[in-house]
């Protein structure tokens, strides 16, 4: 089988897992790589990041820092994973979906029409490492905050600056889908600077451990609602070595995805079919390619086509306002591109350890398929 997606092996991650455990002997989180891993990422995105478990809790944290409140309204993509719309529910915040447009990411018509005096938040997800007109956003938003989901967008940048910093505040994921990962990690980075000292107070229990530690007070106790959302440092020195080697890591996912777009952008058209693209203002990271068959039974019978022939092409989000759970908030109206994608996109296999006789076999394979419709 040539399976849709490998963690990302480098060759180095076990000697510093080793190092973690037996030379630094710090396991948990707050160590030596955590350390590393934040400088690295501060780096590359210019402004204070903390290092968590998971997008998912970045999410969660943001979504607690921004003081949202039971019964606030906050704008969503539909066309979403549901850590996304979760990070709000937890609140009690009521959501309100929005549609997106052809390359999956917010549509800034729905942003304008679904605005309200109620409105708290919104959330943008910069789907396949791609973003909207950022400043059209923020612009629209005025002194609304705008939490980036910039869980497919490390190393991914708008007209130059990087994604998940333009925002209040980003969420980053280090799942082992993602480019680069630890099997599960995230980060949070902060624009606003008045976020920070309460982000970590509630990373680290609620607790003013990081002042502790760095010797800036004389007791660690408990100062703010917290969770414990440190990762270890086992997690770290994993991540530390991709993130170290994140630059060799998007040249070969550039290269799959180009070697993808240039053979099968004809056989697609043929057909009516498409695959996602980046916007002109978007520097991508090539997290996905995926492809937007004109009817929903082609993608059901591409996948089937595929696998019975050793290859595996997942289609990608449920539509969230559809949902048993979302339609709760939703409105009932038609979305109709996240319905189109949700119905009809389909993900070609893409990871840093692909093997070229793998992206040739992807290629032949579904070349065979789209000659036969």
């Amino acid at each position: 089988m040539i399976p849709f997606n490998k963690p990302a092996f480098l060759g180095t991650e076990l000697e510093a897992i080793r190092t973690a455990l037996v030379q630094n002997g710090h396991a948990a989180g707050g160590g030596p790589f955590g350390k590393r891993c934040e400088a690295l990422l501060e780096g590359l995105l210019g402004q204070r990041t903390l290092l968590v478990t998971s997008a998912t809790h970045a999410l969660e944290l943001g979504a607690h820092l921004l003081d949202l409140q039971a019964g606030d309204e906050v704008i969503v993509p539909s066309f979403t994973f549901v850590s996304t719309a979760n990070a709000f529910a937890l609140r009690g915040a009521k959501i309100r979906f929005a549609d997106v447009d052809e390359s999956g990411n917010l549509s800034l018509a729905e942003v304008e029409r679904l605005r309200t005096p109620r409105t708290r938040c919104i959330s943008v997800v910069h789907y396949a490492g791609n973003s909207c007109d950022l400043d059209a956003l923020l612009s629209l938003a005025g002194d609304i905050p705008v939490l980036e989901d910039a869980a497919q967008a490390i190393d991914a940048s708008y007209k130059g600056r990087p994604l998940g910093t333009l925002g209040a505040c980003g969420a980053f994921s280090f799942h082992e889908t993602k480019n680069i990962g630890c099997g599960e990690g995230g980060a949070l980075t902060l624009r606003d600077t008045k976020l920070i000292e309460r982000a970590e107070y509630y990373r680290d229990k609620g607790t003013n451990r990081r002042k502790f530690l760095g010797g800036l007070v004389d007791k660690y106790t408990w100062v703010d609602l917290g969770s414990s959302l440190v990762l270890s440092d086992v997690n770290a020195a994993y991540l530390s070595c991709q993130l170290e080697q994140l630059q060799a890591v998007q040249a070969r996912r550039g290269h799959i995805w180009s070697r993808y777009a240039e053979a099968l952008a004809a056989p697609l058209a043929r057909v009516g079919a498409r695959f996602i693209q980046p916007p002109a203002h978007n520097r991508p990271n090539h997290h996905l390619f995926g492809v937007v068959f004109a009817r929903a039974e082609q993608r059901t019978a591409f996948i089937a086509f595929m696998r019975e022939r050793g290859v595996v092409t997942p289609f990608h989000y449920v539509s969230l306002h559809l949902s048993p759970f979302g339609q709760r908030f939703h409105d009932g109206r038609a979305l109709p591109m996240t319905e189109t994608l949700s119905g009809n996109l389909v993900r070609l296999p893409l990871f840093y350890n692909q093997t070229d006789a793998q992206v040739d076999e992807v290629i032949g394979r579904t070349t065979e398929f789209l000659r036969a419709l």
